[in-house]
């Protein structure tokens, strides 16, 4: 099975409201293909617009199984007005909220993917609490505080199977280089250091690691 997307879902991909970079987003199908082969769900924290999920999706389509996504759809910390990455066309204007729900359904419907996906909104950690089954791959990309940013990897790292993968994004270990904080990169050291984890590839920002021990 060749690990690159179908063009019209690599255009899908390109097209959609986010920020992950195409050769970062190329690594995370090619993890997500992997992942599939365990016959196990993939699961991606932090949807926003659904621009990474196109890519499970896809994936989880071709092996499967189903890709999961977990978002409160409100906005992480620097998505909010007044931020740099705040977009205004995400804002409920009768509430006056943040609300990519809309635009994330809109992004399944274009791609053609709505039949490979379950939306599961709510905030991580509480959804984390109600889950109990094993998955192929865990991709964490929601809110770059330290406090979400443990919290993620607290709540799903326990599910990842064995041989499964856990792929972080926005690992950036030179102060410098980061845009919303080191809160991934210290969450990486974490992974690595507890022992379940060894990594097998990085590629930008995108960190795959692949379980390998009992430990979370």
């Amino acid at each position: 099975m060749t690990a690159a997307p179908e063009p019209e879902i690599l255009a899908a991909f390109e097209a959609a409201k986010g920020f992950m970079p195409v050769d970062e987003g190329l690594a995370l199908y090619a993890a997500a293909l992997d992942a599939g082969s365990l016959g196990l769900p993939l699961l991606e924290v932090g949807t926003y617009c659904g621009r990474s999920t196109i890519l499970l999706a896809d994936a989880a389509r071709r092996a499967g199984v189903t890709a999961l996504t977990v978002d409160h759809h409100r906005g992480s910390e620097e998505q909010q007005p007044g931020w740099e990455y705040h977009d205004p066309q995400t804002v409920d204007p009768e509430l006056g909220l943040m609300d990519t729900l809309p635009a994330f359904r809109r992004t399944l419907h274009r791609a053609g993917l709505e039949e490979h996906v379950v939306a599961l909104v709510g905030r991580s950690p509480q959804v984390a609490k109600v889950w109990g089954a094993p998955l192929g791959l865990v991709f964490v990309d929601g809110g770059h505080t330290d406090e979400h940013a443990n919290a993620d990897y607290d709540g799903w790292a326990p599910y990842v199977a064995d041989g499964g993968l856990l792929v972080i994004h926005d690992v950036f270990p030179h102060p410098e280089d980061e845009f919303t904080g080191q809160a991934p990169y210290r969450v990486y050291l974490r992974a690595l250091e507890s022992g379940a984890f060894t990594e097998i590839s990085d590629t930008g920002s995108l960190r795959v690691l692949r379980r390998t021990g009992a430990g979370s």
